[in-house]
């Protein structure tokens, strides 16, 4: 893990104390295969009751994990900003490099004669790291919605999903988002928005976070927000909690979707799939190996 140190400080004890929780749970979920936000890790630290779960308690954790990968304390891939990233083209070596990698990439269309066909939308970009990790591997789309989804990206999810169902498949969004006013309302705003685009056959199940979740896994509440415009509506309902989806421990939201997306598929036919995907490798194999052999290069 790279620990870099690029200037010298001290620590009180306490924050040692919390640098060094800190580090437990970056290795506990690393070897899990998951990577935290700051966030994340907050949520985590709450729910062990090493720190109160306030505004200012979370200001100080990210002042002291900035800190501590400053001074080397702390990995500098342990904590990710999954809303800000460099992004450029690909490179390549030579013509049989990006030849060799579209063949690991090579995959068939596997919801082709399902009954169903499934997408995963979720609120915030911070999540969309452990959404996707399950979602390629029961392989379905995801998206991130960023709040309330934008007018052009529902038109084209409403074509899209009338592709499917022109093609006499159903159609579930599976959708995430906060325990809040407006979290709660997003999943109806989606529902609403299909009908304008005339994709009213969709359907669209909310599977977190709902409030037999927050029973169950009492995750940190946050004051729900009076500014919020559906603040009254939602206190009606659910009272002046809320409750944050990041709260929710990433193997609880990985086992939500792969339960929900594998139930809407034939598992015979997906084998079948499958197994004439694999056929179709070997022969792609075994031609680029004969290109391999003449490459020039």
């Amino acid at each position: 893990m790279p620990k870099h140190a690029y200037i010298k400080k001290g620590f009180s004890q306490s924050s040692l104390d919390l640098i060094e929780r800190c580090n437990r749970i970056v290795v506990d979920y690393q070897r899990q295969g998951y990577s935290l936000t700051l966030r994340q890790l907050y949520y985590r630290l709450v729910a062990g009751g090493r720190i109160p779960n306030t505004t200012q308690s979370y200001k100080r954790l990210g002042r002291i994990v900035n800190e501590a990968r400053l001074t080397g304390h702390i990995d500098w891939l342990a904590i990710e900003d999954r809303t800000r990233s460099l992004r450029d083209k690909g490179r390549w070596e030579n013509p049989t490099a990006i030849m060799r990698a579209m063949l690991d990439g090579f995959i068939i269309d596997r919801w082709a004669g399902q009954e169903w066909r499934v997408e995963v939308w979720v609120e915030k970009d911070a999540l969309i790291g452990i959404v996707g990790q399950v979602a390629n591997q029961v392989d379905v789309p995801y998206f991130s919605c960023r709040g309330y989804t934008s007018q052009s990206e529902m038109w084209r999810a409403a074509r899209r999903v009338k592709s499917h169902l022109v093609d006499g498949q159903k159609v579930l969004i599976v959708h995430l988002a906060d325990h809040d006013p407006s979290g709660i309302d997003m999943t109806r705003d989606i529902i609403d928005r299909f009908q304008i685009f005339w994709a009213d056959n969709v359907r669209v199940e909310r599977i977190a976070l709902t409030m037999e979740q927050v029973e169950e896994y009492q995750p940190p509440p946050n004051p729900a927000k009076i500014t919020d415009s559906r603040y009254s509506t939602y206190v009606l309902k659910f009272g002046t909690q809320s409750w944050e989806l990041d709260a929710l421990e990433p193997a609880v939201i990985t086992e939500l979707i792969s339960t929900i997306v594998t139930a809407h598929r034939d598992e015979l036919m997906w084998h079948e799939v499958l197994e004439r995907e694999k056929a179709m490798r070997v022969l792609l194999d075994d031609a680029l190996e004969m290109v391999e052999e003449n490459d020039k290069w």
